[in-house]
């Protein structure tokens, strides 16, 4: 996610492994991987995985992971197929990385919408 606009500019969907890690590291786009600082929780395979000049392990009372724990409580919130016991709860994977997919893009366009109502013209075109 872009400190600056919110945008979300780099997804994997799966788990925390080296694997995972490696995947959404490669999502980011080049320029943000050579020019920006990425704050992380403690999790090993980040460590291993992003760049130590480009990575900053940090707590949560940091407040630097605060935007992307505030859009995982929002996915949960919005997505209805991600919480367990609802009527909408979808037992295919697929379905929940469409719907995933689905929020992201919705978020992102709103997020321009917004940033163009206000003519601020620092947010990132053509990143889908």
């Amino acid at each position: 996610m872009d400190a600056k606009t919110r945008e979300i500019i780099g997804c994997h969907i799966g788990d925390r492994s080296r694997e995972s890690a490696i995947a959404l590291w490669q999502s980011i786009p080049a320029v943000y991987r050579q020019c920006a600082k990425v704050y992380t929780d403690f999790w090993e395979a980040y460590v291993t995985v992003i760049p130590s000049k480009r990575h900053e392990a940090v707590g949560k009372d940091s407040g630097l992971t605060s935007y992307i724990e505030r859009l995982n409580n929002t996915l949960r919130q919005r997505i209805a197929r991600l919480v367990r016991k609802t009527l909408s709860f979808s037992k295919k994977l697929k379905n929940h990385i469409g719907a995933i997919w689905l929020f992201i893009h919705d978020y992102n366009r709103q997020i321009r919408q917004k940033l163009a109502e206000q003519g601020d013209l620092v947010f990132s075109s053509g990143l889908h």
